[in-house]
């Protein structure tokens, strides 16, 4: 085969974070690039995050100090990139005095503090929690804490808008579609594609594969007949549970339990506060798994150790769970199996495949680097990285300040109902003009599907954002699934098949 047979230089099966994130370097550095999903982007892992961008504070009792160091490093750098997805956030770790010792902790924040390079976010220190606003939810037995910092994300949203970038920089995008077999060929490969929603199946030919489907990393590998896997993948299940609001301040709370695993209590969505996450070692199919009942009664009383209110079972309003697919390092419990990734470079027969194993949400861009840059001599191409001080789409404002950014935002659309235009700012950032368009008032976004959706929105994220179904729209894209009405999902779901033939012919994803 020759070098003008192949349709594109890199395949990429797996739109999760990691596939996105390679998709958008490649795509950057003029390589030619198609990205393919079995289903929806961030649909499985890269959606059920605790979504947080952080160094991973109790790596460190792990020895896992490069693994931190990575992560604070890009946490700063994404703090910058997606300042409207990304912001700080304040943790609060109440000192239990049964566990870790008050030096032991000070010395690990201390670490945290500075092996990283911190420069936006402030330190952390010592707090009397009666003199806290956070020792109020706290049973009275809790009188210490320490507060330091880290940032949250939109993980979902993360994962689009790096898709959204790749393919403004030439990257071919196709969700829904699923690869059914790589056929190693003499310097290249055939890579055979199903499309779910239009039933057509069809095959490209490229010169390298990237392997980044997550929990199904070695199910792809086992599609080339001839590959021989070095590496093993552990597939632990993390859960969490979302109950109403549980205390008034914006700090976030770190538990540590006996067990040794810590727990997270984030504010959430406003009206919520998100729990979790868990460590269950799975062996079934990872899209097919849910939350058991056992891991809601421990999030549950894991928690209840340090609020004076107990949060049972019958105050969770959603739960959502995901499967990590960690590299496996031989670690006997799925909590200090490392979170950090291996990139697989197979390059028999002149066809190279990348795989990727394991790998966290905040190193994702330093993974995509790292991946291309592996891939780059294979395909006989000089690029240099780019991504670093580049910012995703609706990120570019000015000097990374949100708070002003909105208030611009507020003055120039006075019309808007503040806790849409809020809702818009925080998801869109300065692509909110694409969103509002022409219109000059309410009625202007089209049909009120309930809570803050409006057709204007719903129309984007089909036409720029390749949603698809309304679970797309209202658990991934956004999560406004839990403040609209009962009945919006599947009135959603009616509108779509209404408006959009998505088994005939896609609506475009032009992105400009």
């Amino acid at each position: 085969m020759s070098e003008q047979e192949f349709g594109f230089d890199i395949v990429v099966v797996g739109g999760g974070i990691n596939g996105a994130g390679i998709a958008r370097d490649a795509a950057g550095r003029g390589l030619k690039v198609l990205l393919v999903e079995k289903d929806d982007l961030a649909a499985h892992t890269s959606s059920a995050s605790t979504k947080l961008i952080h160094g991973g504070l109790r790596y460190l009792e792990h020895y896992d100090f490069l693994l931190v160091r990575h992560a604070l490093q890009e946490r700063e750098v994404l703090l910058r990139a997606a300042p409207h997805i990304i912001w700080p956030l304040r943790f609060i770790l109440p000192h239990h005095q049964d566990l870790r010792p008050r030096w032991l902790i000070r010395l690990g924040l201390f670490l945290y503090d500075y092996i990283g390079g911190r420069k936006l976010l402030p330190k952390s220190h010592g707090v009397t929690l009666s003199e806290h606003p956070s020792g109020e939810a706290l049973k009275p037995v809790f009188t210490h804490a320490f507060e330091y910092s880290d940032c949250w994300v939109q993980d979902a949203r993360l994962v689009v808008l790096n898709v959204m970038d790749a393919a403004a920089r030439g990257c071919e995008v196709r969700v829904r579609t699923e690869c059914t077999d790589l056929i190693r060929e003499n310097h290249g490969w055939t890579v055979k594609l199903h499309d779910h929603l239009t039933g057509d199946s069809t095959e490209v030919r490229a010169r390298t594969v990237v392997n980044a489907s997550g929990p199904w990393v070695e199910k792809t590998l086992d599609l080339d007949e001839a590959h021989d896997a070095k590496h093993g993948v552990r597939l632990v299940k993390g859960s969490h549970i979302v109950v109403p609001k549980l205390f008034e301040h914006p700090y976030t709370y770190i538990f540590q339990n006996a067990d040794n695993r810590i727990l997270f209590a984030v504010p959430y969505e406003n009206d919520f506060t998100l729990l979790g996450t868990t460590d269950v070692e799975v062996e079934a199919e990872p899209g097919t798994t849910d939350i058991e009942t056992s891991e809601v009664e421990y999030i549950c009383n894991a928690v209840g150790e340090y609020f004076k209110t107990p949060v049972t079972p019958d105050q969770v309003v959603w739960t959502y769970s995901g499967v990590r697919p960690l590299y496996d390092d031989a670690s006997e419990n799925a909590s200090k199996v490392t979170r950090d990734y291996k990139l697989d470079l197979d390059k028999r027969g002149g066809a190279p495949v990348l795989s990727v194993y394991g790998g966290k949400i905040t190193t994702f861009r330093k993974l995509a680097e790292q991946a291309v840059d592996m891939l780059l001599p294979e395909l006989n191409i000089s690029a240099t990285a780019w991504t670093g001080p580049t910012h995703l789409p609706g990120g570019d404002i000015p000097n990374a300040n949100f708070e002003h950014f909105l208030g611009l935002t507020q003055q120039r659309f006075r019309w808007l109902d503040d806790t849409v235009l809020k809702d818009w700012a925080r998801n869109y950032g300065t692509r909110i003009d694409h969103l509002v368009g022409d219109s000059t008032d309410m009625q202007a976004l089209g049909h009120h599907f309930g809570g803050t959706l409006y057709e204007a929105e719903v129309r984007y994220l089909v036409e720029r954002e390749w949603a698809r179904t309304a679970e797309d729209i209202l658990w991934r894209r956004s999560k406004k699934g839990l403040h609209c009405p009962d009945g919006t999902e599947v009135a959603l779901d009616a509108w779509l098949a209404e408006h959009y033939d998505f088994s005939r012919k896609l609506p475009p994803d032009a992105l400009n």
